[in-house]
């Protein structure tokens, strides 16, 4: 989380603490609430990044939606195929609507996202640039539909 935070701190500003550490104030509830799932990527073994999973719709601010809390795949082991297959295994485990953010200062992010949906859905989602009380920037809205987990 701190290495994610550190390249994160590009987009938005954040510093660090008196204590040399950023803060993420939901981390500890990724491991007791029933609507919060934290996953850790691996490479071969390795520590590659992590994914959290949480109930959030950007355009209501319920709990009805699956969304993407955040999303690191190491610099290390970008370009490779690893962040789509991360993306396309976590959006197979929740089935149902799906609300992807990202913010607007990373273009980066919108460009990898736009292209997972677009590959996983077929082209069949929404694009949104919402500013509202509870999102301001884009999302993308789509339906992952119940599939077997991919062995792949």
């Amino acid at each position: 989380m701190e290495l994610y935070q550190y390249d994160f701190s590009e987009f938005d500003g954040s510093d660090l603490s008196p204590m040399g550490l950023y803060y993420y104030p939901y981390l500890d509830h990724y491991w007791v609430e029933p609507e919060r799932s934290p996953f850790l990527v691996r490479v071969n073994g390795y520590l590659a990044g992590f994914v959290l999973v949480a109930r959030y719709n950007y355009l209501t601010g319920f709990k009805d939606d699956w969304a993407q809390a955040e999303f690191s795949i190491m610099r290390k082991y970008r370009h490779q195929g690893v962040g789509e297959y991360v993306a396309r295994f976590i959006f197979d485990q929740f089935p149902g609507n799906w609300q992807v953010a990202q913010i607007a200062e990373n273009a980066g992010a919108t460009t990898f996202w736009r292209k997972v949906i677009a590959r996983y859905t077929l082209d069949n989602f929404d694009e949104l640039d919402l500013d509202n009380d509870h999102w301001r920037s884009p999302i993308q809205k789509f339906i992952s539909p119940l599939h077997p987990p991919s062995n792949g």
